[in-house]
């Protein structure tokens, strides 16, 4: 598409074009020269690589401000795989609660009803923008919950729903929710997220962090199906507490260890975990005044109380856009995200395949504001020329 000369092009770019919901944005001022520490070439059983290890997870736990008696593992394949663990290890015993809104907690009803054919499962669900209702969640059953669905851009707006006195265990994947929104470490068992989401670090690893119930469980449960070696947590009978203190199920990207180190590092620079709570409060602000001066976008999660700071997911209004068929309307985000990328202005913000047709912008701690401002003109540029050209060959 190349009509865009009907419009002058906005003056300013951003610093930053990456907007991309995972992996996400580097830290301000990241360079590969961060890395010349990693412990390259040396076992992650050595001293010194043990050590880049437990950095992590005590400057994780210090950060985050996890309990003493919550334990921390770094585990393989990203969220993805510590969530796994958690399901496979933990389920069984009660029932089984699964909230989904979006596409990832789909996920999650498809692996505890289908994977695991668990007998008393119930599903309480919303459509991409919605949450369920929080209010009907039984806490005498176990519950698996995302904090924050990345691709409709809702959150959970507290953990006030949470049962403290629950009996059952409260299992969240709040993979794009830590370091940039408060999670109520009493009222969760079980929390996982990777490093390529809010830190903007580089992929494959998940950290699992487990309640002392949680660990109970494990110790007291021993699930009726085959358990695949990456995702054990018992050895001997036992929960294997080396796990939880460095000593990694497989081996770990001493690259991708170093490379979290240096967000944690940086994320003490701009006051920790209020700091980087208020860097992703800023950017939705400032998203939030783009689309309310804006007639053609809108928040996909019209509820104020409910949206991400972090994957901020948006819809066309404009009517014309409701007038067009299916595929033209799909084809709308990704002919505005084609010309962003080819102007080097932004790239990655078509939203997800499975939601709405839509945008889906990044906006989480590690996005600087002014790089939000300088892509607003761009957006409004590119709709209006995504429009005219469609209208003309209408």
């Amino acid at each position: 598409m190349n009509d865009t000369s009907e419009a002058a092009h906005p003056a300013r770019r951003p610093t930053n074009p990456c907007f991309s919901s995972g992996p996400c944005a580097k830290r301000p001022g990241w360079t590969p020269a961060v890395l010349a520490a990693a412990e390259l070439g040396r076992s992650h059983r050595s001293k010194s690589g043990k050590a880049r290890i437990d950095e992590v997870i005590d400057r994780s736990r210090a950060l985050l401000g996890i309990p003493d008696d919550y334990r921390i593992g770094i585990v393989p394949a990203s969220d993805t795989g510590a969530v796994e663990m958690a399901l496979w290890s933990l389920l069984g015993p009660r029932g089984v609660d699964v909230l989904a809104w979006e596409s990832f907690g789909a996920g999650w009803v498809t692996d505890v009803v289908k994977q695991l054919r668990l007998d008393d499962v119930r599903t309480l669900e919303a459509g991409y923008g919605e949450l369920p209702d929080l209010g009907q969640v039984d806490w005498s059953r176990d519950v698996v919950f995302t904090w924050n669905g990345t691709t409709s851009g809702v959150r959970v707006p507290n953990g006030d729903w949470i049962d403290e006195d629950r009996e059952g265990l409260a299992i969240c994947d709040a993979t794009s929710a830590a370091f940039a929104m408060t999670l109520p470490w009493s009222r969760l068992d079980v929390v996982t997220y990777s490093w390529q989401k809010v830190m903007g670090g580089e992929a494959q690893h998940g950290i699992l962090i487990l309640s002392p119930r949680a660990v109970a469980r494990i110790n007291e449960y021993n699930p009726p199906w085959p358990m695949p070696k990456l995702f054990r947590m018992k050895s001997g009978g036992k929960f294997s507490e080396g796990i939880f203190k460095g000593n990694t199920i497989n081996t770990p990207s001493m690259l991708c260890v170093e490379d979290a180190l240096d967000g944690l590092k940086w994320a003490d620079t701009v006051g920790g975990a209020a700091g980087l709570a208020a860097r992703a409060g800023g950017n939705l602000a400032a998203i939030a005044k783009w689309v309310e001066r804006t007639p053609w976008i809108g928040f996909l999660a019209e509820d104020p109380a409910i949206r991400s700071c972090t994957s901020v997911c948006l819809k066309i209004v404009d009517p014309w856009f409701a007038g067009l068929d299916e595929a033209a309307q799909a084809s709308v985000p990704r002919r505005i995200e084609a010309l962003l990328e080819a102007e080097h202005v932004a790239y990655d913000i078509n939203g997800y395949r499975d939601a709405p047709p839509g945008l889906r912008i990044w906006a989480g701690s590690t996005v600087e504001t002014g790089d939000l401002e300088a892509l607003f003109p761009w957006l409004d540029w590119a709709f209006a020329a995504v429009k005219r050209e469609l209208q003309k060959a209408a």
